[in-house]
């Protein structure tokens, strides 16, 4: 339809794509202190997920957030009491502007969300016992105009992960920093 009234629109496949619908940015899975999978919330992440970008110039937001917007004609969760998503700005979900109205929270869970992992000791004590910051928003694409091949805009969505880099140091260089009562935290760069 947008594309009738001349407005540029594509469709959008992200992969692993996060439901939070919490919209705590995250995707928490909980267990008991028996590893027995504890059903609290409806977070979940599909294999892939299908939405369209509009290209539009925002008045009401700032010309900062103009260019392509989210458009969810399939949304999971209401949003100011029905069933919508967008038209939320790509820029604000790159730069993490989830303040912003538009479902930019969903969004940005849609494709950046942390999966975390909970020990639930009581109604009152959790423990986060694994979080894994990867594994959501892969291989975001559209199609290519002319031809059948893919086209990766992950870059449109997210900064580009932090690679890790294996490293070794001995005990003997970082000995004398220990102490019975610290932890060490070594990073590289």
């Amino acid at each position: 339809v947008l594309r009738c009234l001349g407005i540029p629109t594509r469709v959008i496949t992200n992969f692993n794509s996060a439901h939070d619908s919490n919209v705590n940015l995250s995707i928490d899975k909980y267990i008991d202190i028996s590893g027995k999978t504890l059903h609290l919330n409806e977070d979940s992440v599909w294999n892939f997920h299908v939405w369209n970008e509009s290209w539009f110039t925002r008045r009401d937001l700032g010309s900062f957030y103009d260019g392509w917007q989210v458009l969810d004609a399939t949304p999971q969760e209401k949003s100011k009491g029905i069933y919508q998503c967008g038209p939320a700005s790509i820029r604000a979900i790159k730069e993490g502007d989830v303040d912003l109205d538009y479902d930019s929270p969903f969004v940005f869970a849609a494709v950046n969300a942390d999966c975390v992992t909970w020990i639930r000791h009581s109604k009152k004590r959790k423990e986060r016992i694994y979080s894994n910051t990867r594994k959501i928003g892969k291989y975001i694409s559209t199609k290519a105009v002319g031809t059948n091949s893919r086209v990766d805009v992950t870059a449109n969505y997210k900064y580009p992960e932090v690679k890790e880099i294996p490293f070794k140091i001995s005990y003997s260089q970082y000995k004398s920093s220990l102490l019975d009562d610290r932890k060490i935290l070594v990073t590289a760069v």
